[in-house]
């Protein structure tokens, strides 16, 4: 075989879904003259807030920026603790500490991979005064009841819904029912703008806020400035950010957002295939959806328990050596040198380290075919020991 047909052998684990109309969306904006921030960017905003049942969306760089900016309009700083799931990509705790708060890493549920209220309290700590809650890999976190342990102390919840665009959660979108939500346009999620991200909310005062910070913390916007003939002087209130999306980037967002409904779909299919597969092999559990809500498969982990005859790490060279890209789990936050020694108030964090070290994330996107989707299955299959 030769290389060339060793790479179009190949199957990823994620692929964005991008095709000619996003290339001419993105011809529109360059032919209008303005790239930057602008009226694109306002459009995707709202039509993001219509999706997702939002009263304001405020567009931003990525979602680590967005975490930033929602805890900063929260008013989180130094001195304050932050619970987060270690059972997460590190830009969660990241933001807490961007911000000068504390993090403190919580445990995770077994069967979703999301934080808890019961996994929440463990960690509380007398300082905390936020908690980031993340819809890990998708799967909508189980939020009234973690709203109920939060709302009465003061603690404001963050639902870091990276990777949950098109999920439900108690029959609505995921992140509909916080009070500051952060989303990623990132290429390995299911709605991509390259680079991107945005935070909802239902608080106006957080909305304009976090649309002043973005950009500066400037009195007037550049858009405004550049649609005045005279534009108006600006100040500048406070310490900001350069934190904005660019209408190339929303113009993008626009296009994928009106595939979504399609791509979810796609999805929860190749998910469902996955799942039918693999049910009665003893020693695998894919990931599901909890009974509170649908997940998107933004992620489609399956957990190699000690009755499967290869580890996860064995099981990662296997599909690999049949051409086959998979990639090992959620990372655990907390072994990471950044976060040496970070504090877990009383929290035991073993189902984290457990999900971290025996999952892997199985190829999963729109436009994966049958046959090679077969090609996964067979590959895993083997690996079990059946023909």
């Amino acid at each position: 075989m030769t290389i060339s047909e060793t790479r179009l052998a190949r199957i990823d684990v994620m692929k964005p879904w991008l095709g000619e109309e996003e290339t001419q969306a993105v011809a529109e904006v360059i032919a209008s003259g303005w790239v930057a921030q602008g009226p694109k960017v306002r459009q995707f905003e709202d039509a993001f807030a219509a999706e997702q049942q939002a009263d304001f969306a405020i567009a931003t760089s990525s979602c680590t920026s967005a975490l930033h900016l929602a805890l900063a309009v929260a008013g989180v700083g130094p001195g304050d603790d932050v619970v987060v799931p270690s059972f997460s990509f590190i830009a969660t705790a990241n933001a807490a500490t961007y911000v000068g708060a504390r993090p403190v890493f919580a445990d995770v549920d077994m069967h979703t991979g999301c934080v808890t209220a019961a996994t929440i309290k463990a960690a509380l700590t007398p300082a905390t005064t936020a908690v980031i809650a993340v819809d890990q890999g998708g799967v909508p976190v189980d939020l009234e009841p973690i709203r109920a342990l939060c709302d009465p102390l003061g603690i404001i919840v963050v639902e870091d819904a990276a990777c949950a665009i098109g999920s439900r959660y108690r029959g609505r979108p995921v992140g509909s029912n916080a009070e500051l939500a952060a989303w990623s346009f990132h290429p390995r999620k299911i709605l991509t703008t390259g680079e991107g991200g945005m935070i909802t909310t239902p608080r106006q005062e957080y909305g304009d806020r976090a649309r002043r910070l973005r950009e500066h913390a400037m009195s007037v916007s550049a858009a405004d400035r550049h649609a005045s003939l005279l534009a108006p002087a600006e100040e500048y209130l406070e310490v900001g950010f350069n934190y904005r999306m660019t209408d190339l980037q929303a113009a993008v967002g626009l296009v994928q957002l009106g595939r979504l409904q399609a791509v979810v779909q796609r999805r929860r299919q190749l998910a469902a295939t996955y799942a039918n597969a693999f049910a009665g092999v003893e020693g695998l559990r894919l990931v599901s959806d909890p009974h509170y809500g649908i997940s998107n498969f933004q992620s489609c982990w399956l957990e190699i328990g000690p009755a499967f005859p290869l580890g996860r790490e064995a099981l990662l060279t296997r599909l690999a050596g049949d051409g086959i890209s998979a990639r090992r789990g959620i990372m655990a936050a907390h072994r990471q040198p950044a976060y040496s020694g970070a504090d877990t108030g009383s929290a035991e964090l073993g189902v984290t380290e457990w999900l971290s070290d025996h999952t892997l994330i199985l190829p999963l996107y729109h436009e994966l075919s049958l046959q090679d989707q077969v090609r996964v299955i067979d590959s895993v299959l083997r690996a079990a020991g059946q023909p």
